[in-house]
């Protein structure tokens, strides 16, 4: 493409307003409620650090501390020039809204209205031309008031397949009035991308002047493309929430279609700042405990990490595994997991980040040892691996010749515990039952019956420490460290497993091998 195409292109983009709804529909989502200051703290990021277009932070009514957290949004947002930028859901109720967003400070209402015949005759028994006089009485209010007015057609969706001829008879009232946006749901989630295409061509080309948004649900798992159909439609607006949080299946999520846009739809900008997504999504749900599923696109802990090893090789043969989603835009970083399906590919990724090197007959013992935990452990983490490596390297320095073959930990309430254990030392067989004041200690005294019967004195333990690498969850690796004592020398031996008192028992097959 030459520079006169490039420019040609730059100057017909379009640009679309994204306006983030998770301070109000967002907050629909079951279990989930903002308090004053984190929907103050979250107004801030999503119009500061992501820069979106225009926030919708509450319903009027409420409550109390809706009408408090509304008002701190409001009055830093005058302060800072955001005032505009700031929207409150209100209702047709005779001004009783506009009131309480005038106490608030709120200069924006996005007034809910009935967009189907069905839930205008079903919910508030009115015919059409009874609801739009209610509308245009609360629109002259709110003009008065000098409170701008987008307005919601509740229920568009359905309104479209079962009652079009009221849609429009609805959008050719409100095209008349002094309103700035029409803001169209798909309330309960049921459009095909093939439907959200066709019923906002139809309606934009039908009223060119006016600025229409799309609210997209995610019923079907199919917001995401109904935005772009929508977009391609030639809406001028979307409505979306962090992390897709919303009622029932969630709202069409920010982070998956600012990707999408920017990736597939050159046409069109958008102002959002990618790589701040994934700390806001973070932010919102440490605030709300709605959890982000591992799997959940550009937001989730799995998305930019490689678990097969073929796949770490094909990133270090000229990244034959990447796509444009690089994890970079997001301000995040691509990992390579560790666990059963690890390659050495894998392996040498994390060690490269940690800055270790191991020769080919280390790499090898390690990758080996890493599958064996896989198959006993979720997943192995970049952290453990410094561990691994040193139980591995660890357990070269001897040539084994006893071997704890089988052992039975019992701990029962109001009873001692005890251990029954089978070891194996220079090829004769033990067995042994004692009991201890813990499971380790019931070991340790089965231990000492069997080498005392061969008329050997076990070392003393004189310290022992347990160590988890940082930052991991309760499934981690853990390291047991134990300080031995004979007479001519102190020595210390590490033990390796998920299982604490399984480490401590690996740890004294070492020593047992040692002294």
């Amino acid at each position: 493409m030459n520079d006169n195409l490039i420019r040609t292109a730059k100057m017909e983009k379009r640009t679309v307003e994204i306006m983030d709804t998770t301070l109000r529909d967002g907050e629909q989502t079951s279990g989930v409620s903002f308090s004053s200051s984190e929907k103050l703290t979250l107004a801030k990021l999503l119009l500061e650090e992501l820069q979106v277009d225009r926030i919708e932070v509450a319903s009027a009514r409420v409550s109390d501390g809706e009408f408090n957290a509304v008002k701190n949004i409001t009055d830093w947002a005058k302060t800072e020039g955001y005032i505009s930028k700031v929207e409150v859901l209100t209702f047709v109720d005779g001004g009783v809204s506009l009131d309480w967003m005038e106490k608030a400070g709120a200069k924006v209402q996005n007034l809910l209205t009935k967009g189907s015949l069905n839930h205008l005759t079903h919910q508030l028994k009115k015919t059409p031309e009874q609801h739009f006089k209610a509308i245009e009485n609360v629109i002259n209010k709110a003009q008065q008031m000098d409170i701008e007015t987008n307005v919601y057609l509740e229920d568009w969706s359905n309104g479209m397949r079962n009652s079009k001829e009221y849609v429009f008879q609805f959008l050719d009232f409100l095209t008349k009035q002094p309103i700035k946006r029409v803001l169209l749901p798909d309330t309960l989630g049921i459009l095909t991308h093939f439907e959200a295409g066709s019923f906002l061509t139809e309606i934009i080309e039908r009223y060119p002047k006016t600025h229409f948004d799309f609210h997209g649900h995610n019923d079907y798992d199919l917001s995401v493309a109904n935005v772009m159909e929508a977009l391609k439609a030639g809406c001028h607006g979307l409505h979306l929430t962090v992390n897709g949080m919303g009622e029932r299946a969630g709202n069409a999520p920010l982070a998956s279609v600012v990707a999408v846009v920017n990736d597939f739809m050159p046409e069109i900008n958008i102002g959002v700042k990618e790589s701040s997504l994934f700390k806001v999504s973070k932010l919102v749900s440490a605030f709300t405990g709605f959890g982000i599923p591992d799997n959940k696109p550009i937001v989730g802990d799995n998305v930019f990490t490689q678990t097969a090893g073929i796949h770490a090789d094909g990133d270090n043969k000229k990244n034959l595994y990447f796509n444009d989603l690089l994890p970079e835009r997001f301000g995040r970083k691509r990992k390579y997991a560790l666990g059963k399906t690890s390659g050495k590919a894998n392996i040498q990724k994390n060690l490269q980040e940690l800055g270790l090197t191991l020769n080919d007959e280390e790499l090898k013992k390690v990758t080996e040892r890493i599958i064996e935990l896989g198959d006993k452990k979720e997943r192995v983490t970049k952290d453990d691996l410094p561990y691994i490596i040193s139980d591995v390297l660890d357990s070269d320095l001897y040539q084994q010749r006893v071997f704890v073959k089988s052992y039975v930990l019992t701990h029962s309430k109001g009873l001692k515990p005890s251990t029954t254990l089978s070891i194996e030392i220079d090829g004769k067989s033990y067995e042994e039952n004692a009991q201890g004041d813990g499971q380790f200690d019931a070991f340790i005294n089965a231990l000492q019956k069997v080498y005392k019967k061969e008329g050997m004195e076990l070392p003393k333990l004189v310290d022992y420490a347990v160590r988890i690498p940082p930052g991991s969850t309760s499934d981690a690796l853990c390291e047991t460290i134990i300080t031995w004592k004979t007479k001519e020398k102190d020595f210390t031996t590490r033990g390796l497993d998920s299982d604490q008192t399984v480490s401590a028992i690996k740890a004294t097959e070492k020593m047992l091998n040692l002294f």
